[in-house]
């Protein structure tokens, strides 16, 4: 079946009325089934070779983890991401995962642009304004859905790749302005919506003065590895806070940067609520899949009982818990992640360890999918310096204690770590998740 993917911008309403001359609608009827006849069925991949990935991504990806928006699900299927990303990384670029686009930027996973527009909650009415843009990526998304976008990118040689990536494609209703976003779009403010795609410590001022009352803002605040995806309603000139999810975005360099805090320690790395102690609090109690400490929770959930060695003394001792993954359809995502500041000139080599025990364990639909507990090391572009990890484990077994050293590439400047089924089907705890450094 052909596919055909046209810009909604494209398309525009009353350019045509019923009493033209009828060979204008000859005409349109002549192109169509010359269409027809160009693009046979078996051509498909040849007028549009990414559909049947973008269908998938959205089917398998973004649809089966929560985004129920069609009209944002109809956008992530018709947005041609591949033209979003280097050329090095376009065999990748309907995987759902970020990518990295120069200038030590990234590209959003396609699940997280998705979940961040639809809780935008998008009007064809609304002016939008969009903090990081990055690759272009989430702006065209958006695009279709509203009136306008405006758009700023401190980095130049981002924001004018991504200007002409724009322009190239039609997308006549999204502007866009090289500067530093803590500052935003006064000239075009008020704003009816305002989605930020990089991470400051706290809500930049000026945006919250650009937002008009009753708008909304999605913004993911706090640490460098530790940030909260939140949904904010402008109320009497000060902002409501609803929190979404736990995420991991890059940080908002410039002013934002230069204010934060609270900054990692890259010499010293560790593994926040690695024993999964920490339960959730308050409002974090309404997140699904939320776990303290990691971010983008899948099939999971955090368990107290008896904790990993099960005995009566640790029982006895205080709250024991780990977390459980559990997932019966094979390829579906069950995992958790986390993020981890960690210098390939102060850290060598770390100790990469955990306990793991499962019940049924059945491999997924590739080699990879099974349980472990992986880091993979980024340089300072984020680029992917490999990926190490224990296990994987399979069947049935008891807790078990599991650990490897593992040399860290000089060149690293961040990691990610991640512990889950990754597609596999059965049910697997995992508890005392740890990294330490080696001297």
């Amino acid at each position: 079946m052909s596919t055909f993917f046209i810009h909604p911008s494209v398309v525009t309403a009353g350019n045509v009325s019923l009493c033209e001359p009828c060979r204008l609608v000859a005409l349109c009827l002549f192109k169509g089934l010359l269409l027809t006849w160009l693009i046979l069925p078996g051509d498909a991949a040849a007028a549009d070779p990414y559909a049947a990935a973008r269908d998938r991504l959205v089917r398998e990806r973004v649809a089966s983890a929560g985004v129920t928006d069609a009209r944002v699900l109809d956008s992530i299927r018709t947005t041609p991401r591949h033209e979003f990303v280097p050329v090095s990384q376009r065999e990748r670029a309907y995987f759902d995962m970020a990518l990295p686009i120069g200038s030590s930027q990234t590209i959003s996973s396609p699940f997280i642009v998705a979940s961040m527009t639809e809780a935008l909650d998008p009007q064809a009415t609304d002016k939008v304004l969009e903090i990081g843009t990055g690759s272009g990526y989430q702006a065209a998304v958006l695009s279709p859905l509203v009136e306008h976008v405006y758009s700023i990118e401190i980095v130049q040689e981002l924001g004018e790749q991504a200007k002409q990536t724009l322009t190239r494609l039609g997308y006549p209703n999204v502007s866009t302005r090289i500067g530093d976003g803590f500052l935003g779009w006064p000239d075009a403010a008020p704003f009816d919506k305002i989605i930020v795609t990089c991470s400051p410590e706290s809500v930049p001022q000026p945006l919250v003065d650009q937002l008009r009352e009753g708008g909304q803002m999605i913004i993911p605040v706090g640490e460098r590895y530790q940030q909260t995806l939140y949904r904010m309603t402008k109320q009497d000139g000060k902002l409501v806070r609803q929190p979404l999810r736990p995420t991991l975005f890059v940080p908002m360099t410039g002013e934002a940067e230069d204010e934060r805090q609270l900054k990692p320690d890259p010499a010293n790395p560790t593994v926040i609520n690695g024993d999964f102690q920490q339960a959730a609090q308050g409002d974090q109690k309404d997140l699904v899949d939320y776990v303290p400490g990691w971010y983008y929770g899948r099939q999971v959930q955090r368990v107290s009982e008896n904790g990993a060695d099960g005995t009566e003394e640790n029982s006895a001792a205080g709250d024991q818990a780990f977390a459980r993954f559990t997932n019966q359809t094979p390829g579906l995502s069950s995992h958790l992640l986390q993020g981890i500041a960690i210098s390939g000139l102060d850290v060598s080599m770390i100790r990469l360890a955990g306990k793991c025990r499962t019940s049924d364990v059945q491999k997924g639909p590739t080699s990879e999918a099974m349980p472990m507990v992986a880091i993979t090391f980024y340089d300072k572009l984020r680029q992917d310096l490999g990926t190490f990890w224990i296990g994987p484990f399979r069947g049935s077994r008891p807790w078990r204690s599991s650990s490897r050293l593992v040399r860290v590439p000089p060149q690293t400047k961040e990691a990610i770590l991640r512990v889950g089924l990754f597609g596999a089907t059965g049910t697997a705890d995992f508890d005392e998740v740890s990294i330490q450094k080696v001297d």
